[in-house]
């Protein structure tokens, strides 16, 4: 059996520390400021994309890795004899998962060496499915198995975040009812879903950040309580929340003292859309989400 690689997109926010600690290969996408282009997390940090933002007005726009630069990278590990499994951001939210498709069948037209899987994500909903990936490829599993797999749990990956300002989101127009709140309910800290690949409002908690944060622990104790958690891995996501996230982190490592809670910075893309003070609780349920 050929030895397997993992390869995903800058949008699953892993960082290069866990890359690296999982052996993961992350390609970058996009993020454009009028006619300057930056590699997602290469070229350019979260925390400069904000300060960019700040000094021009204007959000930045987003941009799908290509097929040809997909080309390229599959054929490197396919020529050296892996098999590969790729997932990057949803369907519905970026091109890059059909240059994936496109690449795969150029690389691989007898489609037995490459698969790829529709995350149905973003942010570190991605990051699950990668991480259990790795472990299924430590274990020995091929990447068909791996793929399948992945396939399974990105139907039961739940994820929620709590954004502190909605313009990101309602200008950048990728979620589902955030136009008719702003300018509304200014206090309001909504919770945005993921589910089946888009985002929308889930709650809408009113009131300071913590409120917020405290509806998306209430979540994740209801899922406890159902004894619907894989208590593996755990992430919390933040989009430079610092004071949110130590409020929430200690708080889910209480609930999971058993998990590996792992706290990680979104990266440009998501960070391009959610905007500064987002946090999210990210895991694996046992039964598919709806």
């Amino acid at each position: 059996m050929n030895k397997v690689k993992i390869i995903t997109d800058s949008t699953c926010d892993l960082g290069k520390d866990l890359a690296k600690e999982f052996d993961v290969e992350i390609v970058p996408l996009y993020v454009i400021f009028g006619d300057h282009s930056y590699e997602d997390g290469v070229e350019i940090t979260t925390a400069e994309i904000y300060k960019k933002v700040e000094e021009l007005g204007e959000l930045p726009k987003t941009s799908a890795i290509t097929t040809p630069i997909l080309v390229d990278i599959f054929s490197k590990w396919y020529n050296e004899g892996y098999d590969i499994v790729f997932t990057g951001i949803s369907s519905k939210m970026s091109r890059t998962y059909q240059s994936a498709v496109l690449a795969a069948e150029e690389v691989n037209p007898e489609k037995d060496r490459i698969y790829i899987v529709d995350s149905k994500n973003l942010s570190t909903g991605i990051g699950l499915l990668v991480v259990h990936a790795c472990m299924d490829r430590d274990k020995g599993l091929s990447a068909k198995e791996i793929a399948e797999n992945m396939a399974y749990n990105a139907d039961r990956a739940k994820v929620q975040f709590a954004i502190e300002r909605m313009d990101y989101l309602h200008k950048g127009g990728r979620c589902s009812g955030v136009a008719r709140f702003v300018g509304t309910i200014l206090s309001m800290k909504p919770i945005i879903f993921v589910r089946d690949g888009a985002m929308s409002v889930g709650r809408k908690p009113i009131g300071k950040m913590k409120v917020a944060l405290n509806s998306m622990l209430k979540l994740l104790i209801e899922d406890k309580e159902k004894d619907n958690v894989r208590e593996d891995v755990i992430f919390v996501t933040h989009s430079i929340a610092v004071e949110s996230c130590a409020y929430l982190l200690p708080e889910v490592k209480k609930l999971y003292p058993n998990a590996r809670v792992i706290e990680t910075v979104a990266g440009g893309v998501i960070a391009s859309h959610c905007g500064p003070g987002t946090i999210g609780i990210l895991y694996i349920c046992k039964e598919p989400v709806k």
